[in-house]
């Protein structure tokens, strides 16, 4: 599997898997594509809030 879609699928767990399973089937594209792109989303917000929070409590 490619390295984007692999990083994507991790992004994928509990009730964030059960949305990608739902939404996928209905996307005009591939079901993998889809499901990658949505836990790379999902992956992606979660570094985001990560950051975030590092830069709030540096700054405190």
């Amino acid at each position: 599997m490619e390295l984007h879609k692999t990083v994507g699928h991790a992004g994928l767990i509990g009730w964030r898997e059960k949305l990608a399973d739902v939404v996928a089937p209905r996307a005009p594209i591939d079901d993998d594509t889809a499901r990658a792109l949505i836990g790379g989303a999902f992956f992606v917000l979660s570094v985001y809030y990560v950051i975030q929070t590092i830069v709030k409590v540096v700054k405190d």
